[in-house]
């Protein structure tokens, strides 16, 4: 309970709690932002649709330039619905800045001026770790992934024959699976700076949040098969682990500042 009222409190920019209509008025004009930032990056994107469906085919191209040629159109609109799924795709990576900036517009009002100098540092490294699980994830998991699966079926005698659909979307999601995962360092950073979390919290609930960090990497992953699943769950362990001596290094920081 003491950890759901610290989070009400950010709410609260004033002595009188505001109404509870107010904050879902609040809620919808957020949600308003995000859906516009969101609409117009998505609508930018979709004027280089051509250009996203060639830098989605690089990794298949890494294993065999041919293979590219070789993804089946099972559906009569499925070059549409890929061309903007893409594009949508494309939109949350470019507009997230601004995601996280109208989140923390509304989640975070009611913070003192010392607290409110976190929220750009955060956003610029809530960015770049997005940024980096995107790139890592195209430029080293990927490609890896998809050989292994490719040989794998040849050397069980199977023709490995994708469809259009599957692969885009399996590439997208799990990109845009491990741009969220690289998240976990800000939200517990911030959740540290704040006091709602700390380093002793965070050391005794290790394993329970380690069998949730899973579960978040079984519903994260593109696909239901073990190799996406592990994929996308040891890094986020890891993650969570360096986020554990994360905050103990802030409390350290913290407690010299004091002294």
């Amino acid at each position: 309970m003491a950890l759901l009222d610290r989070l009400f409190q950010l709410r609260e920019d004033t002595d009188q709690p505001k109404p509870f209509l107010q904050h879902l008025e609040e809620l919808r004009w957020t949600c308003l932002k995000m859906a516009a930032a969101l609409f117009v990056c998505m609508a930018a994107c979709l004027v280089f649709q051509k250009d996203l469906v060639r830098l989605m085919e690089e990794p298949l191209n890494r294993i065999d330039p041919g293979l590219v040629s070789k993804l089946q159109n099972l559906g009569v609109i499925d070059p549409i619905t890929i061309s903007f799924s893409l594009a949508f795709y494309a939109g949350i990576v470019f507009a997230f800045p601004l995601l996280l900036f109208f989140l923390a517009q509304f989640v975070l009002p009611g913070l003192t001026r010392r607290e409110k100098k976190v929220i750009l540092p955060a956003i610029a490294a809530g960015t770049g770790l997005f940024l980096t699980g995107v790139a890592l994830c195209y430029f080293v998991l990927l490609p890896e992934t998809l050989r292994f699966c490719f040989n794998y079926s040849k050397s069980l005698n199977f023709a490995p024959s994708w469809t259009v659909r599957e692969y885009f979307s399996f590439v997208t999601q799990m990109m845009i699976a491990f741009g969220a995962a690289f998240e976990l360092p800000v939200v517990v950073a911030v959740l540290v700076y704040l006091g709602i979390l700390s380093f002793r919290l965070l050391n005794q609930t290790r394993p329970y949040a380690y069998v949730l960090v899973l579960f978040l990497a079984a519903v994260l992953a593109p696909t239901p098969d073990p190799i996406s699943f592990l994929a996308l769950g040891a890094p986020m362990c890891l993650l969570y682990e360096a986020c554990i001596w994360m905050a103990w290094l802030l409390e350290k920081r913290r407690e010299r500042s004091q002294a």
